[in-house]
């Protein structure tokens, strides 16, 4: 019997259902950052956050190396369909955050599944997401403690959206999400 191979039908048919369901989140994400830029800036990088969302689902739900980055392109995808506008940005966010933990879990040859590992590369994506909010926003033109509110929150908002993605991908796992179907014993 051929071996599977890493990418089977099985792992990109739960990619592509995590990607429609983190997707679907991204676009509502990008038609919010409008609205949250203008009204209550300080939460953008934490709103932000929720891209991390297919990565860590896929990751913890079938721990194996690259389906963070295709849950992450297959998320873009959807959010792009839901919020046009945003396609380039989505589909960007996607290979940097998919990057992002893709690099985290190479670095431990995708061996350490630990909940430790999934938030070091969501403190990663949260460092970068706040050099990047204080880069791009006008943060100096906000008061001091919005300055610090703003860059805390660019940083926490990855990590609490990682939490979130891991009670997503284990409570998949204990559903038998990730368990493949035994196949049927062949008869000569």
């Amino acid at each position: 019997m051929p071996r599977n191979s890493a990418l089977s039908t099985r792992v990109l048919l739960v990619c592509a259902a995590i990607g429609v369901a983190t997707g679907a989140l991204g676009g509502i994400e990008g038609w919010l950052v409008t609205p949250v830029l203008a009204g209550a800036p300080i939460i953008y990088g934490f709103l932000l956050g929720v891209h991390v969302l297919p990565g860590i689902v896929a990751q913890e739900l079938l721990r194996m190396p690259w389906v963070a980055l295709l849950a992450h392109v297959l998320a873009a995808l959807v959010g792009a369909a839901v919020a046009p506008p945003f396609t380039l940005q989505f589909l960007m966010t996607a290979l940097l955050f998919g990057g992002l933990q893709e690099g985290v879990a190479a670095l431990f040859r995708y061996r350490a599944w630990s909940w430790w590992r999934f938030l070091l590369s969501g403190a990663a994506i949260g460092v970068f997401v706040a050099v990047v909010v204080a880069l791009a926003a006008d943060i100096a033109a906000l008061p001091t403690w919005a300055q610090v509110a703003y860059l805390v929150l660019s940083v926490l908002g990855p990590l609490a959206w990682t939490l979130v993605g891991l009670a997503v991908g284990a409570g998949l796992r204990r559903a038998g999400v990730a368990t493949p179907r035994r196949q049927p014993a062949r008869t000569p």
